[in-house]
C-alpha cells in the first residue's frame, strides 16, 4: 500500500494491490516501483516534483541510497526498475521508518490482502 502525500500533506492518491507470493525484500521493491509508477501517472509534470519515500525495509532503504550493495539477482531487476524511474522526478529522498509509524499503507496492503 501506498498514499502518496503534497507537499502540505493533503493527499493526492493512493495505491492498493495485491503483488502476489514474495519475500518481505521483493514485495518492499515491487511496491516502490508500483508507487513510484503511480506518482508520475498523477503528477502534471513529475519532473519538476522532489519525491520523499517512507520506507519499512531498512535493507531496501540503505541499497537504494547506496550504503549497501544489492547483491541478490531478483532484487537487483527492481532496484534497477527503481533506479530509471527516479529519471521521472526531480529528486527522490529515500527514508526508513519503522512499519507501526507508516500505519496508512499498512491499512492498504490489509485491505488489498483481504479482497485476494
Amino acid at each position: 500500500g501506498a498514499v502518496i502525500y503534497d507537499a502540505k500533506g493533503d493527499e493526492l492518491g493512493n495505491l492498493s494491490e495485491y503483488l502476489g507470493e514474495a519475500t518481505n525484500n521483493v514485495a518492499e521493491y515491487k511496491a516502490i516501483v508500483r508507487a513510484l509508477e503511480h506518482a508520475a501517472s498523477i503528477l502534471d509534470d513529475s519532473k519538476a516534483y522532489q519525491v520523499t519515500l517512507k520506507l519499512d525495509s531498512q535493507l531496501a532503504q540503505r541499497q537504494l541510497i547506496g550504503e549497501y550493495k544489492v547483491k541478490d539477482a531478483t532484487l537487483r531487476e527492481y532496484y534497477d526498475q527503481v533506479k530509471t524511474l527516479e529519471n521521472e522526478f526531480a529528486n527522490i529522498d529515500f527514508i526508513h521508518i519503522p512499519r507501526e509509524e507508516n500505519k496508512v499503507a499498512d491499512k492498504l496492503v490489509n485491505i488489498a490482502l483481504d479482497a485476494q
